[in-house]
């Protein structure tokens, strides 16, 4: 399952446990508010796992890349080091993306 998809399941979690708590809340049902506070927080942690693991590729993109770059410049080789610094930016973005 990929972190889109782990994200996508964290965000219907969180909405279904909020809408089952406000229904305990409006029905006095103290119970299924407190089942639909938990499952709210679950939805939460799966999307923040998901994010985390997005950045921690995308941290390694960025190392990657500009490991690639690097050694392109080192061996004259532009192709390279276009390439590399294109997979660094990747990780930038990524990194930035899931914050």
């Amino acid at each position: 399952m990929s972190n889109a998809t782990k994200r996508g399941a964290g965000i219907v979690e969180e909405i279904a446990g909020a809408v089952q708590q406000k229904a305990g809340k409006i029905l006095g049902n103290e119970r299924m508010e407190a089942e639909g506070h938990v499952k709210k927080i679950d939805g939460q942690d799966k999307q923040e796992a998901a994010k985390a693991a997005e950045r921690l590729q995308g941290a390694v993109e960025e190392a990657t890349g500009a490991l690639k770059s690097s050694v392109g410049k080192v061996v004259d080789d532009k192709q390279m080091r276009i390439a590399g610094k294109a997979k660094q930016l990747k990780g930038e973005a990524r990194q930035k993306l899931n914050h």
